[in-house]
């Protein structure tokens, strides 16, 4: 097949990363092309793992292919791309490695196969590639890989070689799953995953021309970026909206021009901007908009306490466990089951009880699922807190999972529960107001005068510890990981304290 051949634009060109990063954080695309490398963060080692896991997932695949394929992946990236275009006019079925582009689009898929009278592109993920999947859904694509397989596809679209706009993802689980750029993205948006693409690849172009103006945002994505602490500098000195809790990046562009800072939130008269049932901003109700005004308010104001805005019931009981799991959404397992037991109120006489999977194999996962569920039964009856929806959310994937271990009913019976209470859910977020950037646990426990024991405190750093020990079988590491997850736990009781306090 002989398509169009595309001249190299003298332009930056337009890649799949730069795509996948822009989704996630435009500013993060204006400083990797604009901003001084001397002010990047060093890379954290669960990044670093990352890059190793998706390399090792990506060679197993391509190991595990039973189909004759043609292997570019060993060449320079020039040799690559000649020798891409090379099999592509001899129709090779399947290619690995390539490297193909077009006008000012650069792209590197991992695959390149033969359909539809064309190629068509896929990608291989070492995560899922559908996100909120459910047992009563299908769940969707995934925006950040949507414009990547996007980017593929107009590269081959504009050299006259596409075997049409169906690219595919080859995930974690062993699935490929299509991508069809033309439907409309979920049953709520009628706009295409082509579409976003289209606007995306405009901002990217305008980014990398130097006239498209960003500015950062706090995320909880910050937490990995290189680019983490100047932009925090930028954020403090601008007094960012985004710096109050939800308040994300659509939120701040909607209300920046009326009220640019949380300092202008702060002293705003909202009658100004309430209009009934609406406001001026798009998206944001009255309610929300006073409730962002409550936090500023409180941010803005020097000695700051929390407070209740509502009443809170908690459940009384002489035996309370503060509940709190590790999960290494690499290898789709949950390793780790923590629980602080504190008995008549009694702190000092607090234990830990851990269960952790020695190997990150599914009978591991079950085991210590099994051995929670009856270290549960067997504190009955108890006052059960944990922090946020995803200890319940992976239960019911785990019961789901094992079955033979647990009902349904007895997963549902249990978060469903009194005395089972969500502490963010439940009081932090609906009854509260804090005077901090965000509600994790760890930032209102820091604000209560609690410290880890552990100078890198973090899921994402339980995970990397978590590959190294099931690697190197250090005791010392294991340790590093228990001590994480109990600090996280009593975190939670921190917490909890301080609540009953007001």
């Amino acid at each position: 097949m002989q398509g169009r051949i595309d001249t190299i634009s003298a332009n930056m060109p337009i890649t799949a990363t730069m795509l996948y990063n822009l989704v996630q954080c435009p500013h993060r695309v204006s400083m990797d092309l604009h901003g001084d490398p001397g002010a990047r963060d060093p890379v954290s080692p669960f990044v670093q793992l990352l890059w190793e896991k998706g390399c090792d997932f990506e060679e197993e695949v391509i190991e595990g292919l039973r189909v004759p394929f043609t292997n570019l992946r060993p060449f320079s990236e020039e040799e690559r791309e000649r020798r891409t275009l090379e099999a592509m006019r001899r129709g090779d079925p399947l290619i690995y490695g390539g490297r193909v582009r077009a006008d000012d689009l650069l792209g590197d898929p991992d695959l390149l196969r033969m359909g539809g009278g064309g190629y068509v592109a896929g990608d291989i993920k070492s995560g899922a590639g559908l996100e909120g999947e459910t047992d009563a859904a299908d769940g969707r694509p995934k925006r950040h890989y949507a414009v990547q397989l996007s980017l593929y596809t107009d590269i081959l679209e504009r050299m006259g070689c596409s075997g049409g706009r169906t690219p595919f993802i080859w995930d974690i689980r062993g699935r490929e799953v299509p991508y069809d750029l033309d439907a409309p993205e979920g049953e709520r948006k009628t706009g295409t995953l082509w579409e976003i693409y289209r606007d995306a690849l405009a901002e990217a172009r305008a980014i990398a021309a130097g006239g498209g103006r960003t500015v950062p945002a706090l995320a909880g994505i910050c937490k990995l970026c290189r680019w983490r602490t100047a932009c925090s500098k930028e954020l403090e000195g601008r007094d960012d909206l985004t710096m109050l809790p939800e308040l994300g990046r659509s939120r701040r562009d909607a209300m920046i021009h009326a009220l640019p800072t949380v300092g202008a939130l702060a002293a705003a008269d909202l009658g100004r901007y309430i209009r009934g049932a609406k406001t001026a901003f798009r998206g944001i109700g009255p309610e929300t908009l006073r409730k962002f005004q409550e936090r500023a308010i409180l941010q803005k104001t020097p000695r700051a306490r929390p407070r209740l805005k509502a009443p809170v019931d908690l459940p009384r009981a002489d035996t309370e466990l503060f509940f709190d799991i590790e999960t290494d959404p690499m290898r789709d397992i949950c390793y780790l089951h923590g629980f602080v037991e504190r008995r008549g109120g009694d702190t000092n006489g607090e234990r830990y009880a851990a269960f952790l999977a020695a190997r990150p194999t599914e009978a591991e996962e079950r085991r210590v699922f099994a051995e929670s569920w009856a270290y549960i039964r067997s504190a009955r009856p108890c006052a059960i807190y944990y922090y946020s929806h995803y200890e319940r959310t992976y239960w019911r994937k785990l019961q789901a999972r094992y079955p033979d271990v647990a009902s349904a009913a007895e997963i549902e019976g249990l978060f469903g529960s009194p005395s089972t209470v969500d502490l963010y859910g439940d009081i932090v977020r609906s009854r509260m107001v804090w005077p901090t950037r965000d509600h994790s646990v760890k930032t209102l426990a820091k604000y209560l005068g609690f410290k880890w024991r552990d100078t890198d405190p973090s899921g994402a750093a339980s995970i990397e510890w978590y590959h190294r020990w099931v690697q190197s079988g250090d005791d010392a590491i294991r340790r590093r990981i228990l001590d994480y997850n109990e600090d996280d736990c009593i975190a939670m009781r921190v917490l909890l304290d301080a609540i009953r306090t007001l």
